[in-house]
């Protein structure tokens, strides 16, 4: 079985600074934004390029708290990719904004800004690129767009630990940056988690306050609010897996490298657009035979998977905002085709050639 990642083998190779990290944790008892939180916060930022980070408990939390700190509301839009996990336009819709979804690039699969620039009404406060499957969204793009439509920049960076565009870190150019550290991530937790990243001191502290009952210290509550904290033991975790991943990354770079070296007159193979360094949380491939390859490589014990095969427009949960199918046609086109091969650090040459064989042998039959 080779499977679609591989987090047994993960904690394996860092076994001892692991379980060193839990030790510490539960012989201080300090487990609530305790010190491993505060320390973890420090060094993310500084890895990202960043002022400030807050711990949160999940990536929809970080998008959702840092929207609310920018006053994101009842009344306002937010363009986001239709082709993304459902998150982004969760957290939008949870701030009591409404979602403007936006179809996607047909090379990189990223926020089309044509598309975009359309579906601006004088209700649109913000966009919210999604850099998906690890690779950078155009941010000079972005950045541009924003200016010229006067509005803010939310980076649901969720799947781009460590990606940079142009050598700046996928975080670091919004008016926030919103990170989840789920298990499957380039850099994931034991158990859930998130982070805000920004140079805005204002959402800094509001965020800290919201993600704590409001507290600006105990027990004085400036505003009802919510408790969504980042684990202090999952924060000593992250601390010892971010001085790896850099290193994960390059792997995961090499893997795609040399999946792309052979596979690229099979299927259609990802797209790297000029200035970015992809980081490859998902090695995303398409073909019309999606489904019978997919049952193919599974049969073969090949853990392949299939990432938001019905995009947001389509989805029970938005029915509410009136799209029906063949409103996105290129989303949809995609979604019928895309396939997420094995994609994790600990993935050899082997593997991979053993992955391709198959998928080799599947057209030639």
């Amino acid at each position: 079985m080779i499977p679609l990642v591989d987090l047994k083998k993960q904690y394996q190779s860092i076994k001892e600074e692991i379980d060193k990290a839990v030790s510490r944790v539960l012989t201080n008892a300090d487990f609530v934004l305790g010190g491993e939180v505060e320390l973890f916060e420090k060094e993310f930022a500084k890895y990202v390029g960043t002022k400030y980070a807050v711990g949160v408990d999940s990536g929809i939390s970080s998008l959702e708290l840092g929207m609310r700190a920018l006053g994101i509301g009842p009344g306002d839009e937010v363009l986001t990719p239709v082709n993304s996990f459902i998150a982004s336009s969760s957290a939008i819709s949870f701030t009591g904004a409404t979602p403007v979804l936006v179809e996607c690039d047909s090379k990189t699969y990223n926020i089309d800004l044509e598309d975009a620039e359309k579906r601006i009404t004088k209700k649109t406060k913000a966009i919210m690129p999604v850099h998906l499957y690890g690779q950078v969204a155009n941010m000079d793009k972005i950045l541009s767009f924003a200016k010229k439509h006067k509005l803010l920049v939310i980076e649901d960076a969720c799947q781009a630990h460590g990606a940079k565009f142009k050598g700046r870190r996928a975080g670091s150019f919004g008016d926030f940056g919103a990170f989840s550290f789920y298990p499957g991530k380039n850099l994931g937790a034991y158990g859930d988690g998130g982070i805000i990243t920004t140079n805005n001191k204002k959402i800094h502290d509001t965020v800290k306050m919201m993600r704590n009952y409001g507290q600006k210290e105990k027990y004085n509550h400036v505003f009802l609010a919510w408790n969504k904290r980042l684990d202090n033991l999952q924060a000593a975790i992250l601390r010892v897996k971010l001085r790896h991943l850099d290193s994960w990354n390059k792997l995961r770079q090499k893997h795609a490298k040399y999946y792309t070296k052979l596979l690229s007159d099979l299927v259609e193979t990802p797209y790297e657009e000029a200035g970015s360094e992809h980081v490859y949380h998902l090695y995303v491939i398409r073909t019309k035979k999606r489904d019978a390859l997919l049952q193919y490589l599974h049969s073969k014990d090949i853990g392949a998977g299939i990432h938001y095969p019905i995009p947001i427009h389509l989805q029970i949960a938005y029915k509410d905002l009136g799209f029906k199918e063949g409103d996105f046609p290129l989303t949809e086109k995609y979604a019928k085709e895309i396939l997420s091969l094995p994609m994790h650090p600990e993935l050899t040459g082997k593997d991979i050639e053993k992955i391709c064989d198959f998928i080799k042998k599947f057209f030639e039959a």
